[in-house]
């Protein structure tokens, strides 16, 4: 354990420079006391560990030491590869990229360890995309990827509905979510998403942003996924769902709250155990496409224009099959 310990105190000073005792006490989660301790042993191990005074003092590496990665465990080289999977990366036009610093990492790690990529790529992929999905990434993105990489401001063209917009975006970070990629940007103070699938044009401009060092995209993301989910369901539906028809709605939406919400506010069952619920959704067309999939399983209770919809399809269905 205080071997891992020290290896991640060496690699911390190495990629941030200088930190205070305090901050690698926080970091190592341990006491400052064990983080004096632990300098000394690199130090008596001859790793050049030096404290500078003062108060903008910390501990440094002299001369720009570097360290080879002969710290690491089997575990540890797998899940390092694991890292570099192919496919997103090659989406953002990073393939070349991740295949060199792979081969890098290779080629510093102890002979023993040299199998780690192999191991990794016959025991796991990633496949992302959904079941009947495209799998060609959306036009834009490699070129909205070196815009984030780079902090550029970017003009982009993005389909809302019938109508195309142009806004000044700062590109703060890229999402995959379920095979859709996502541009999380910030207009002013505003932060917003944008489905990266529905970006018509980008123009990566000469001005870059001074990025909010404390803004947290994995963080963020975790906040706005179901706000997100619920900005989309603008209408709702009511209907009458059979035991069956409940059941299999759950497969139907695309939000899994949806299911949990509707199945816990769902009135009492009938005498042939049917129950009345209000659906949110997207909008009357998306839930007639949804409500499709049910069949015989769920009636339309209200609006009307959507009962008429399903009753017309009914209609249409016996019709063929008569």
């Amino acid at each position: 354990m205080r071997v891992s310990r020290l290896i991640s105190l060496l690699l911390l000073l190495q990629a941030r420079g200088s930190m205070t005792a305090g901050e690698l006490a926080r970091e190592l989660e341990v006491s400052e006391r064990t983080v004096y301790r632990d300098v000394l042993a690199l130090s008596a191990a001859g790793v050049p560990v030096y404290a500078d005074r003062g108060r903008a003092g910390g501990y440094r590496l002299l001369g720009g030491y570097r360290t080879r990665l002969t710290g690491l465990t089997r575990d540890e080289a797998e899940a390092l590869f694991l890292a570099g999977l192919p496919g997103p990366a090659g989406d953002m036009g990073l393939a070349d990229a991740v295949a060199a610093a792979e081969l890098k990492v290779l080629a510093a790690l102890p002979p023993a360890l040299r199998d780690a990529p192999a191991r990794a790529g016959q025991r796991f992929h990633l496949d992302v995309p959904g079941w009947f999905r495209e799998t060609e990434p959306p036009l834009w993105l490699s070129e909205l990827a070196r815009a984030v990489w780079g902090d550029r401001v970017v003009e982009l063209r993005y389909r809302r509905g019938d109508r195309e917009v142009t806004r000044q975006v700062q590109p703060y970070g890229l999402v995959l979510k379920s095979g859709t990629w996502y541009l999380v940007g910030r207009i002013g103070d505003d932060t917003r998403t944008y489905r990266v699938d529905r970006v018509t044009g980008v123009e990566v401009g000469e001005e870059s942003f001074d990025r909010d060092e404390g803004f947290d995209l994995a963080g963020h993301w975790r906040e706005q996924a179901g706000s997100f989910l619920r900005t989309m369901l603008r209408a709702e539906v009511t209907v009458r769902l059979s035991p069956a028809g409940l059941r299999q709605l759950r497969h139907l939406v695309d939000a899994p709250f949806v299911y949990d919400e509707v199945a816990a506010a769902a009135g009492p069952p009938d005498g042939q155990g049917w129950v009345v619920a209000r659906l949110p959704v997207e909008s009357v067309q998306v839930a007639y496409h949804q409500l499709l999939g049910l069949g015989p399983e769920v009636e339309v209770v209200d609006p009307p224009e959507l009962r008429q919809l399903l009753a017309e399809a009914a209609d249409r269905l016996g019709a063929l099959y008569r």
